[in-house]
């Protein structure tokens, strides 16, 4: 596990009016790439808002680096469509983690931090880093580039490993 700073859990909930790349709709599915490595959710048939509900891991080695997605559109018999991609900054996430917060105490649910949309970040709208189960999470809403329209629903977590020393 050397050079490994935490596995990064990556919720993708749902898609939100993704484009139609098909006669009627779309078959989307998404793929998350970082540091080399790439995972992707299941399929979805002939739905612009798909609810994924998948959870994808990926192994985060360098903090600066920034989580690729990519939303494609499943062809059987040609090359799969770009459906739109957006890169997610986990800098704000990871800044909140090493403050070494005391969350002994704090109440379920608490916002410890809000990000606000800018075009650099791809967000939709306010994204919160909330201390929720035990855990620090980050929600947002991610807008889809190089396409017509699209956004994406997502959560992060970092699950650190023993010893690590977090550096941005």
């Amino acid at each position: 596990m050397e050079g490994i700073l935490g596995l990064l859990k990556l919720r993708v909930k749902r898609g939100i009016n993704l484009a139609v790349r098909d006669a009627k709709s779309s078959d989307p599915y998404l793929v998350a790439t970082l540091d080399g490595q790439k995972t992707k959710t299941k399929v979805i048939k002939g739905n612009c808002n798909p609810v994924w509900d998948d959870e994808l891991t990926l192994t985060m080695r360098d903090p600066k680096t920034p989580i690729s997605i990519a939303v494609y559109d499943r062809d059987r018999f040609s090359n799969d469509d770009s459906m739109g991609v957006a890169d997610i900054d986990v800098k704000p996430y990871i800044e909140c983690l090493k403050k070494g917060l005391d969350l002994k105490n704090v109440p379920n649910g608490t916002k410890l931090e809000r990000i606000q949309p800018k075009k650099q970040n791809y967000l939709s709208d306010e994204s919160c880093i909330v201390w929720e189960n035990g855990k620090i999470v980050q929600d947002m809403v991610v807008r889809l580039t190089d396409v017509e329209c699209g956004e994406v629903v997502l959560q992060i977590e970092l699950i650190p490993v023993a010893g690590c020393k977090l550096h941005v």
